[in-house]
């Protein structure tokens, strides 16, 4: 069985996190992002390969080296749907906010009796 990889997979591992922060600065070997983590090459490899699938990550070979350049347009879909909740959690916060000011008032008004 294949296993389905989207953007949302490739981003829920810290270490492919990390992975896209570097490589969106500047495009690295795999070697060079290995050199960055605890971890062997192989493991490096994996993830880049994970990226790759998911779309966030363009390889690139020049001679002897792959080159690993970030696609952060991907990333839109992610933003997309973290925004939908955003405008929730933000009316939310709101609501809260003007609910703890009317307790503050009303704590006021009772001290001053």
């Amino acid at each position: 069985m294949e296993k389905r990889r989207d953007v949302f997979h490739a981003i829920s591992d810290p270490t492919r996190r990390q992975i896209i922060g570097l490589i969106s600065i500047n495009p690295l070997t795999v070697n060079a992002i290995a050199e960055r983590f605890k971890t062997n090459r192989s493991t490096v490899s994996e993830h880049v390969k994970i990226l790759y699938e998911c779309g966030l990550v363009w390889v690139e070979q020049r001679g002897r080296e792959r080159y690993c350049n970030a696609r952060l347009e991907k990333l839109s879909k992610v933003e997309t749907w973290v925004t939908q909740y955003k405008k929730h959690w933000h009316a939310s916060l709101d609501s809260l906010e003007h609910f703890l000011d009317k307790k503050v008032v009303s704590k006021k008004k009772a001290k001053k009796r």
